[in-house]
């Protein structure tokens, strides 16, 4: 090699290495991590791939803040106490800044105790705020074969759990959704494609706040 094209060689080199370089440039910005704890609401039950509302908010995200990623790690059919033992693994994983926890309506389904569920929404939320992240809770409401009794005492585990934790939450993230047959599955019990611009719509006033500056989250 002449010494002409050594030295442009060691010119590219510092240029690229530089403070204003292109490598420096380049150079991904840290991402910042919405974690989704939840059931078959959030994991996109009977939907085709990529319209559940979790998925919209990804693309909403995308758009307005890059620098979030969005990271579901709902399941179907887990109960409040199946989230609260995977909770500290994933909060390892991704350490998010903000924990949107939807977990209970299979608590009810199978008519577990309501003040267990409330202990076990406590205890994640608890964890979340251990590893500095904030949360919003999604409650949900049991159909009405339950009885008055049952669903009065489960809807207050919701409540109890925001209340004693002093987080944001919305007490049914399907109010206008669930009561409309033509917008849930043949189930009864899932929406459909139609209705997750309306659940987003729901949450995202929730939501957005936590992500404007100076909110805690941020």
């Amino acid at each position: 090699m002449g010494r002409v094209a050594a030295a442009l060689v060691v010119v590219a080199v510092s240029i690229a290495f530089a403070p204003g370089g292109s490598s420096a440039r380049a150079a991904p910005l840290p991402r910042r991590t919405i974690l989704v704890l939840g059931d078959s609401l959030s994991a996109g039950y009977g939907l085709a791939r990529g319209v559940s509302w979790v998925d919209l908010l990804r693309r909403r995200l995308a758009q307005r803040d890059p620098g979030v990623r969005v990271v579901n790690a709902s399941v179907s059919g887990e109960t409040s106490a199946e989230g609260r033992a995977r909770l500290p693994g994933l909060l390892a994983r991704w350490h998010p800044f903000l924990l949107v926890l939807e977990l209970g309506g299979n608590d009810g389904l199978r008519a577990l105790p309501p003040p267990i569920l409330a202990t076990n929404l406590s205890a994640m939320i608890a964890r979340a705020r251990r590893a500095h992240a904030c949360v919003l809770l999604l409650g949900v409401r049991l159909p009405p074969n339950y009885g008055p009794l049952y669903e009065r005492a489960f809807a207050a585990a919701f409540q109890r759990a925001a209340a004693s934790a002093r987080v944001p939450w919305i007490p049914f993230f399907l109010a206008g959704v669930a009561t409309h047959r033509r917008d849930m599955q043949a189930d009864g019990l899932h929406p459909d494609a139609r209705a997750q611009p309306l659940i987003l719509a729901r949450i995202w006033t929730s939501l957005a706040p936590l992500l404007q500056p100076g909110a805690p989250c941020r």
